[in-house]
């Protein structure tokens, strides 16, 4: 038996209105299926933790998208991060947090390419402010994250899928 990983899957847009919709004890049956163990959901927005020996997050990823698009008939994006890296996010938050439904995390699944963030002026948004980290951008959003220009600007910039979580939700998954 090989090394046990465990996983945070954030999935991309799903159960957003009438859009994308997954019952999460289907997703949990889904992931199990494939040999996963310790499976759990939290909320109803496609966040999944579980333990896998599958030493490859590419191939855990993929597995997922796939099962989910022909079995369920949904086709979106997994992102992975281990428990480790989620702990990683929440140490390495720039900002104080004082109110947990202020401050965001955008995860993406792939390193954005270099100066993707050339030419966009980040005061113009003010007060809401970013720091990009690697594959996670932390978002201070004062005014809530149903009005945000901020992150909206800033995914229209990437070319890799990217899903947000609010910092109550980063906190919790961990």
């Amino acid at each position: 038996m090989g090394r046990v990983t465990r996983y945070v899957a954030l999935l991309r847009a799903v159960n957003l209105g009438s859009h994308k919709k997954i019952a999460m004890p289907d997703l949990r049956e889904l992931c199990a299926s494939l040999g996963h163990s310790d499976v759990r959901t939290y909320l109803q927005s496609g966040n999944l933790v579980f333990s896998t020996t599958e030493p490859a997050a590419e191939k855990v990823a993929h597995d997922l998208e796939e099962a989910l698009a022909t079995r369920l008939g949904l086709t979106t994006e997994v992102i992975l991060r281990t428990t480790d890296q989620m702990r990683a996010v929440i140490d390495g938050c720039p900002i104080e947090v004082n109110d947990p439904t202020k401050v965001s995390v955008l995860f993406l699944r792939d390193t954005p390419a270099p100066g993707w963030l050339d030419g966009l002026d980040t005061a113009s948004f003010t007060p809401e402010q970013m720091w990009a980290a690697g594959l996670d951008i932390y978002f201070h959003l004062p005014n809530g994250t149903g009005r945000a220009k901020l992150p909206p600007a800033v995914g229209r910039r990437l070319k890799t899928p990217a899903t947000m979580r609010n910092w109550r939700t980063v906190t919790n998954l961990a």
